[in-house]
């Protein structure tokens, strides 16, 4: 068949012409399905198209084939994951329909195909972000299998199939291997499902992952099914194996610790089977990489393990070995057996019961346990339905109503019995009574006389029985003994009782009860309550009331008469009159007292292990606030005891309280009322770092369980957001934040609470203005310019571990305290971003300061496309302007700033007059041209602070490139932009020199000053060619000359440059026409004296002589230069006219030159 396939529409038309559920199509059918096995590839097309035929249908051989076909393509087929994944998405809706199919196969089969299709779409959904509809189904159908899993009553084969799909859903809704590159395509889980996700709610599929896991697990230790334990166990080692980290710690937690408490009462080998299979997972496991690390902890286990198992096995063999002990000590009447006889089958029968009845009889039942006796009655009475066993005990009624009067003494006439009483058994009836029953019936023609009957064997036991129930009879006894015939009359009599006086019971009194001391009251109150504890179990930690209902039951039943036992047994004395009041106070006293001790003993009990006691601590609470209601109605002096038990029982467990303890929390969740203290109690130990964790859970679980706690306990949590404390602080903010934005109405809470802390921080100094002038003067206490968005000081939100005033300065850990809670939030819910600009407006500066600090994480966290941002940079209201630049300037300290900034920051400045600092982190993304036209504005912010020296000089090395040859590091923002669009060092000095104006003088001097610092970028060689360049300008710059001075005096290389090319280019400008650059020109020539004097002598003679009159010391040094120089004798002398011969103002050349600047 595999090799000669059939045609697939042919056989299935074939099929369907026969006649439906037929053999014959059952047949063709099979070998469809066994040619489709072989060659898969038209399956999709056949399903697509049956699949829709399904819905509705009754059962059939033709459905099942479909659904048996489907499974399969699904789930075991060969055919690729895409086509597997077409299929099960054109088939999830009609599969989902037939989860309600009467037939339970159908529904195991379309659960168990299910398993499968919920993985595929899933994956398929991480990535198409339009199928909600999808999505939609997959959720409702999740909801409906998971619910055959908890639901009672559902087929054991549905249920087994719904707890592996259980599994399969906690192994889709875990996260797997974050790195995309390993991700296992096969293997879908929330690591591939986006954040971002329209309709996948990742955070939220993974808490109901985790809870599905925990619900697994509380089946591993609750459920009595060995098939169920083994469908658990048999999906962990895939769990292991593609979850590796935090989950196979829970697994191997889960199963080292289990134990088979659950499967009490099942064969040892069922037990055993259980046994096994958890011994060969943790074994599996320890042998795997993923559970090396829990080798230790696995082997322990596995030693524990195997001692129970040893135990086991010797139990059972010794349970066989008393068995068949048993069975050879019977009586040698109920051993031996004979041939059937049929002639005398009645009477074997008879004989057999009786020797059953004989060995019953002789059995002592005293050696058998309790517990076991019980369950055998209840047993037999289960085995009987509910009409038998009825027919039972209305006869065992008859029978001994018909026996009372066969006990009479002979000599008793006969009494007709009414028309109602029962016909009695021949064997209770001696012959002559049976005529006294039949004389009513006298005017009817008698029978015909009855043919005797041998009298049959009577059931030894029901005799011992009925006649010990005879004997029990004190009354009638007493009637007997005393002689008289007429109470006998009276009780042949049936069913007619005697009437009762009334006055009599009226007069009826009893004897006073025994007065008991004290210590044995206590005695035997202290005796009662142990036989009721010793009785039943009153707290067992493992018990479960879907397990074992009728334990649990009876435990609230003893947990309840012990509790009343000290609660309401005990009802207050009575009012009276004066003397009597006086004379009891003495015993009321020692009444209460007593009470006391009673209960002081009940918390001792429990409070020796609180966690295993849970339960009765809890009953024992809610009794006494109820006992404490119907008191205080009727006594309104009434003290309560449920405040007082429960401090006590807090403040006992508070010592030994666990922060992994969850028992607390659960005691405190099922209180009646929690008083303002026990609240108060929760609030410190938020406070204490090793037991935070239970007060914070139990606070959380206040307000989300106990709506009338709701707002003391959210109060409480909202006000340790403001701790001064770093760690109460994030945890109590790490608790509320986890409802903001969607769990209402808490969120809500939480962001009013978070904006009114934000607003204490802004100015508040106009309202006290307005405070002592308003009020005086309009006695009104609203001021009139409250549009400003201040709050009044009363109207301010007050916590107890915030100052009432912010006192300037204030604290950066102060402003931490009241930003950190809106801050969490804001990752969470950005539109609270606009909150914080708009108060940052109107805080104090130094609160600013510290603000834009403290904002630094949440605006890393956020990122740079963040939109929200993004907006605000280009909406920021009037007074965020500082934080506006922080944001910017957080954005690109470690990177380049996106294109989408560059462009909205540079709309920025173009539309809003913003400060140039704005232009600072976007400058080196600029072209050459924006560069050139922006960066006057930068250094015009240069004001002889370092700070702002550090921001130019940083511009300057992100917008310079570095000259060749050079031997410093080259600039790291050189990869930053192109090559042409950045600026040489030449055209940057030049630019400063030319922007001289709109810079100002003195921030230009101070960055031509930083240009000269920047040793490794401007060179001797390149300050040459600025001077060159600035020097063919038709205007030259102020600053020129300074530039040359400071240029000459950092590198003494540059004096024969600026002696002869230079300071001749400036002679032919007539330098001296501009006197700020004539000045500075004289100074550069008294500089590089005398290297100067060859170009000072081509002055005209006018210009020399001021020159000399402004520098005299420059005098000597040109007139002894004009007497070395060889020349014209007459141009000698007309310069050594006004050069002069004072020898008094003389200096030697040498001095001259070394004349300081």
């Amino acid at each position: 068949m595999a090799g000669n396939p059939l045609d697939p529409l042919q056989a299935l038309s074939a099929a369907l012409a026969v006649p439906p559920d037929s053999k014959e199509q059952a047949d063709l059918l099979a070998a469809l399905r066994e040619s489709l096995e072989a060659h898969p590839g038209p399956i999709p097309i056949l399903c697509k198209t049956l699949i829709r035929t399904l819905s509705g249908a009754g059962d059939s051989v033709l459905k099942r084939w479909v659904l048996d076909l489907l499974h399969f393509a699904i789930c075991r087929s060969s055919l690729s994951v895409d086509v597997r994944t077409d299929l099960a998405s054109q088939s999830v809706e009609s599969l989902a329909g037939l989860l309600h199919d009467p037939n339970p196969n159908t529904v195991k089969l379309v659960v168990q195909t299910f398993a499968t299709v919920y993985p595929l779409l899933f994956r398929v959904l991480c990535t198409n972000r339009s199928l909600r509809q999808m999505w939609d189904v997959l959720v409702h159908v999740k909801g409906q299998i998971l619910e055959f899993v908890r639901a009672p009553g559902v087929p054991m084969g549905v249920k087994l199939a719904a707890v592996k799909f259980m599994q399969r859903v906690v192994l889709v809704q875990t996260r797997g291997v974050a790195d995309p590159r390993l991700q296992n395509k096969n293997d879908p889980n929330l690591a591939m499902c986006p954040g971002d996700h329209p309709f996948l709610p990742v955070a939220a599929l993974e808490q109901e992952g985790v809870k599905l896991l925990e619900g697994i697990i509380t089946m591993l230790y609750t459920s009595s099914n060995p098939d169920i334990l083994s469908a658990i166990l048999n999906s962990w080692a895939g769990l292991v194996k593609n979850r590796p980290g935090p989950m196979v710690q829970i697994v191997v937690t889960a199963l080292t610790q289990w134990t088979p408490n659950a499967l009490a009462g099942l064969p040892h080998s069922s037990v055993k089977s259980v046994e096994k299979a958890v011994r060969i997972l943790l074994i599996h496991i320890s042998r795997t990489p993923q559970g090396a690390p829990f080798a230790s902890q696995i082997n322990e286990a596995l030693a524990v393990q195997g001692a129970r198992m040893d135990r086991a096995a010797a139990e059972e063999k010794a349970r066989k070995v008393a068995a068949a002990e048993a069975s050879r000590k019977r009586p040698p009447s109920a051993q031996q057996e004979q041939p059937p006889d049929p002639k005398r089958t009645k009477l074997e029968s008879d004989e057999s019961a009786a020797a059953a009845a004989a060995f019953l009889a002789s059995f002592d039942f005293t050696t058998l346990p309790t517990n076991l006796i019980n369950d055998l009655i209840i047993a037999n009475l289960y085995a009987f339905p509910e009409p038998a066993l009825q027919a039972l005990v209305q006869t065992y009624r008859e029978t001994r109503r018909s026996a009372t009067p066969a006990t009479a003494p002979t000599s008793t006439p006969a009494v007709p019995a009414p028309p109602a009483a029962p016909v009695p058994g021949p064997s209770t009836l001696t012959p002559a009574t049976v005529p006294a029953r039949s004389e009513p019936k006298a005017a009817t023609p008698e029978p015909p006389a009855p043919e005797p009957v041998k009298e049959e064997p009577v059931d030894p036991l029901q005799m011992d029985i009925d006649e010990e129930e005879m004997e029990y009879e004190p009354d009638k006894l007493n009637l007997e003994l005393s002689g008289g015939d007429q109470p006998i009359a009276e009780e042949a009599d049936l069913g007619v009782p005697e009437p009762i006086d009334i006055d009599l019971l009226a007069e009826l009194k009893l004897p006073p009860p025994k007065v008991w001391s004290e210590e044995d009251r206590d005695a035997l109150i202290r005796s009662s309550i142990s036989r009721i504890r010793e009785g039943v179990d009153v707290v067992s930690p493992g018990d479960d009331a879907a397990v074992n209902p009728s334990k649990m039951a009876a435990t609230d039943l003893w947990m309840l008469l012990i509790i009343r036992m000290v609660t309401r047994v005990v009802e207050p004395p009575k009012e009276g009159d004066e003397a009597e009041s006086a004379g009891d106070s003495k015993d009321d006293v020692q009444l209460f007292a007593r009470q006391e001790r009673l209960r002081q003993r009940l918390c001792d009990y429990i409070m020796e292990s609180f966690s295993t006691r849970v339960r009765l601590a809890t009953t024992w609470m809610n009794e006494e606030w109820y006992n404490d209601r119907i008191r205080s109605a009727e006594d309104p002096d009434w003290r309560p005891n449920y405040d007082i038990w429960l401090s006590q029982i807090l403040a006992a467990h508070q010592t030994h309280l666990d922060a992994r303890d969850r028992t607390f929390t659960r005691f405190l969740l099922d209180l009646p009322s929690i008083p303002p203290d026990v609240l108060e109690m929760l609030r410190e130990l938020c406070l204490e770092s090793e037991r935070m964790q239970v007060g914070f859970t139990t606070l959380r679980e206040l307000v989300l369980q106990r709506p009338t706690l709701r707002y003391e306990s959210m109060n409480i949590l909202l006000e340790l957001t403001t701790h001064s404390e770093k760690i109460t602080r994030g945890a109590a903010i790490n608790t509320v934040k986890r409802w903001v934005p969607d769990v209402q109405p808490m969120g809500g809470m939480v962001r009013e609470f978070a904006l009114q802390i934000l607003r204490r921080l802004q100015s508040r100094k106009p309202k006290e203005k307005h405070a002592d002038s308003d009020v005086e003067m309009n006695g009104e206490g609203q001021p009139e310019d409250e549009e400003d968005g201040q709050l009044p000081a009363e109207d301010l939100v007050q916590t107890p571990y915030l100052p009432e005033e912010l006192h300037v300065p204030v604290q950066n850990a102060q402003v931490l305290q009241h930003v950190e809670l809106l801050f969490a939030l804001s990752v969470k819910s950005p539109e609270l971003l606009d909150e914080i600009f708009t108060s940052y407006g109107q805080m104090e500066s130094h609160v600013q300061d510290t603000v834009k600090e403290l904002i630094t994480p949440l605006i890393r966290s956020l990122g740079s496309s963040h939109g929200k941002l993004l907006t605000l940079l280009r909406t920021f209201p009037p007074g965020a302007e500082s934080l506006a630049l922080r944001v910017l300037t957080i954005f690109t300290e470690n990177g380049r700033p996106s294109p989408q900034l560059v462009a909205l920051v540079k709309g920025l400045i173009t539309e809003r007059d913003l400060d140039a600092r704005f232009l600072i982190p976007i400058i080196a993304e600029m072209d050459k041209a924006d560069i050139v036209r922006h960066l006057p504005r930068i250094v015009s912010i240069l004001n002889g602070n370092v700070e702002e020296k550090n921001l130019v000089r940083s511009v300057f090395s992100a917008i310079v490139t570095t000259p060749p040859e050079t031997f410093g590091t080259v600039t790291s923002n050189l990869p930053r932009v192109r090559q042409s669009e950045l600026l040489t060092p030449a055209e940057l000095m030049v630019l400063l020199h030319s922007s001289e104006k709109e810079i100002g003088l003195k921030a230009a001097i101070e960055a031509i000053g930083i240009c000269f610092s920047m040793t490794d970028v401007f060179r001797s060689e390149i300050l040459a060619v600025v001077m060159q360049q600035i020097v063919d300008q038709p205007v030259l710059p102020t600053l020129f000359l300074r530039t040359v001075i400071q240029a000459v005096t950092t590198y003494k290389s540059l004096v024969g440059f600026v002696s002869t090319t230079l300071l001749s280019r400036l002679i032919t400008k007539k330098i001296w026409t501009n006197p700020p650059l004539w000045e500075g020109f004289i100074r550069c020539a008294k500089i590089i004296a005398p290297s100067s004097f060859g170009a000072l002598l081509q002055l005209p003679k006018d210009q020399l002589r001021d020159l000399v009159e402004k520098q005299p010391s420059l005098k000597a040094g040109l007139r002894e230069y004009v007497m070395k120089k060889a020349g014209n004798k007459a141009q000698k002398a007309g310069y050594l006219d006004f050069l002069g011969d004072d020898t008094a103002t003389t200096q030697p050349p040498q001095a001259v030159a070394a004349a300081p600047a």
